[in-house]
């Protein structure tokens, strides 16, 4: 047998499944949002506002019903009053 050395969990990165799977995938995505944040500010924001029209276009303009405090608010901003996008 082969001693290998203790292994962590952040040694192994294997989805338990696809739920999980998409959660990892969003915290990769926010931590690279952080990363431009420290670097271009306001590229960054246009990220952002980009994301959350997109992600409202594809939950048939339901993004809202899912945010709170302020992420709400840009939402919101972002968003304005309009009808969904469909």
């Amino acid at each position: 047998m082969t001693n290998i050395g203790q292994l962590e969990d952040t040694d192994i990165d294997i989805a338990i499944d696809e739920g999980e799977a998409g959660e990892r995938r969003a915290t990769e995505l926010a931590t690279r949002i952080r990363q431009v944040a420290a670097q271009d500010p306001l590229l960054a924001q246009d990220l952002v506002e980009e994301l959350i029209v997109a992600l409202d276009r594809a939950m048939d303009g339901t993004i809202r019903d899912h945010l709170e405090g302020p992420a709400r608010g840009m939402a919101d901003r972002v968003l304005g009053d309009s009808d969904p996008i469909r």
